[in-house]
C-alpha cells in the first residue's frame, strides 16, 4: 500500500505564510484522507500499481474518477510539500536562465504565476513546468487534476489553490497567499533538479513506491 509521506520540515517551518495549524490539517487530515481512500480502493480491486506515477494517468485513461481523484491528490500534495522550503532561496544557474528566457525575469514569472492562480476558477493547482526541451511554462489544473496526465511536461513547482491550503491564514484572499508564497516558499533547488532531469537521463521526483504490493508484470 502507499504510505503518507512525512513532511520534510517541522509544522511551523513555513510560517507565517503557512501556519502550523494549516499544515497539521492539510497534511494530517486532507492529504492523509486521500492516501487512505486510494489504498481502500486498491484493496477492493486487488490492483497492484508499480508506482503512483503509473496509477494516476492509468486511472484517468480508464475514467475511474474516484480512484483518479484520490490518487492524483495524494501525488499532488506530496509534490507540493517537497516543492516548498523553509529557507528563502533564489533561482540560479540554468534555472535562472530558463526563467529569464521564458518570462523575462523572476518578477515577471511571479506576476504570471500569481495571475494564473488568482484567475483560476474554483479549486485546483498552479504549476511551473518544463517541456521536453526544458522550456518553462505556467499552467493550472482543476480540482484533483494532475500534471501527471501531461507526459510532455515535468513539474518544477506547484501551489495549492484549494481553500483549505490558505483559508486559516489568509481567509479568502488567494492573491495575498500566492504573492507571499512565491516570495518566501518555493524550493528553487528542487526546481533546478527537476529542470535538470528534462535535459538528462535522470528521473524527476517520484512518490515513495508502494509496500505490500507486487508490481504487475
Amino acid at each position: 500500500m502507499f504510505a503518507l509521506p512525512a513532511l520534510p520540515y517541522p509544522y511551523d517551518a513555513l510560517a507565517p505564510v503557512i501556519s502550523a495549524e494549516t499544515l497539521r490539517f492539510h497534511h494530517d487530515k486532507h492529504h492523509a484522507g486521500y492516501v487512505s481512500a486510494m489504498n481502500a480502493i486498491l484493496a477492493r480491486t486487488a490492483a497492484h500499481p508499480a508506482s503512483l506515477e503509473a496509477l494516476v494517468p492509468s486511472a484517468a485513461a480508464e475514467s475511474d474518477i474516484r480512484l483518479f481523484n484520490n490518487a492524483a491528490q495524494a501525488w499532488n500534495h506530496a509534490f507540493y510539500w517537497v516543492a516548498m522550503s523553509p529557507y528563502h532561496e533564489q533561482p540560479t544557474g540554468e534555472l535562472e536562465m530558463a526563467i529569464n528566457t521564458a518570462f523575462g525575469s523572476l518578477a515577471d514569472l511571479k506576476a504570471v504565476f500569481v495571475a494564473a492562480g488568482v484567475g483560476h476558477f474554483g479549486s485546483g493547482w498552479v504549476w511551473l513546468a518544463a517541456d521536453m526541451h526544458g522550456r518553462l511554462q505556467v499552467t493550472t489544473t482543476h480540482d484533483a487534476g494532475s500534471i501527471l496526465t501531461q507526459p510532455q511536461l515535468t513539474p518544477l513547482l506547484v501551489a495549492d489553490l484549494w481553500e483549505h491550503a490558505y483559508y486559516l491564514d489568509h481567509r479568502n484572499d488567494r492573491r495575498a497567499h500566492l504573492e507571499a508564497w512565491f516570495d518566501a516558499l518555493p524550493n528553487w533547488s528542487f526546481a533546478a533538479t527537476q529542470l535538470a532531469a528534462t535535459r538528462s537521463d535522470a528521473s524527476p521526483w517520484g512518490y515513495p513506491p508502494p509496500s505490500g504490493l507486487v508490481a504487475a508484470s
